[in-house]
C-alpha cells in the first residue's frame, strides 16, 4: 500500500552506524524529519544527494528538521560512507528491507546490475505529529529528490 501525503507515517526502528536504535517516533518527538531513502552507499548519485543535504544542514536545522538517510546497506558500510563523506546526520540500515517496503521505496529489480531489493531514491517530510507532509518516490535512480520542495514542505510544517 503506497504512503501518501496526509497519512500517519509508518513508525520504524532501525540501527544507525553507531549501532544505536533510532525510531521515527523518537525523532518526531523532537523535530520534523526528512527521510532520504537512497539505493547504495558509495555510488555517484547517492553521494551527490547526501552531500547536498550535508551542505545545506544549517538550513534544515533552521527549519527544525532532522535528516535521516536510509538504505539497505549494512550499518558497517554506511558507517564508512558516513565517515568518508563527513555526513552530520544518521544513516540507518534497513538491511532486512522492512522500512523501505512500508514506504513503497524498494525496487523489485534495480535498473542496473540485476540487483533485487535495492532501496528506491525517495524523500519524505514528516511533521512532529508523525504526518507525512511531502512524499517523492523516484523510479529513475539517476535523479535526486527536489530539495526545494522538501524545504518548502518543512517551511509549511512550521506555520
Amino acid at each position: 500500500m503506497p504512503v501518501e501525503v496526509g497519512q500517519q507515517a509508518p513508525d520504524f526502528t532501525l540501527y544507525n552506524t553507531e549501532q544505536k536504535e533510532i525510531s521515527l517516533k523518537d525523532l518526531t518527538s523532537k523535530s520534523n524529519v526528512v527521510l532520504l531513502f537512497f539505493p547504495l552507499a558509495f555510488t555517484g548519485v547517492c553521494t551527490k544527494e547526501l552531500c547536498s543535504a550535508r551542505d545545506d544542514i544549517s538550513k534544515y536545522e533552521k527549519l527544525n528538521a532532522t535528516i535521516v538517510g536510509i538504505s539497505v546497506d549494512s550499518l558497517f558500510s554506511l558507517g564508512k560512507f558516513r565517515e568518508e563523506q563527513k555526513l552530520p546526520f544518521d544513516l540507518l540500515s534497513d538491511f532486512n528491507k522492512d522500512v523501505a517496503t512500508q514506504y513503497d521505496s524498494l525496487y523489485e529489480q534495480f535498473p542496473k546490475f540485476g540487483l533485487k531489493g535495492v532501496t528506491k531514491r525517495s524523500a519524505f517530510v514528516i511533521d512532529k505529529q508523525g504526518i507525512i507532509k511531502y512524499a517523492e518516490i523516484l523510479v529513475d535512480a539517476s535523479k535526486v529528490p527536489d530539495f526545494d520542495k522538501i524545504k518548502q514542505a518543512l517551511e509549511d510544517c512550521e506555520k
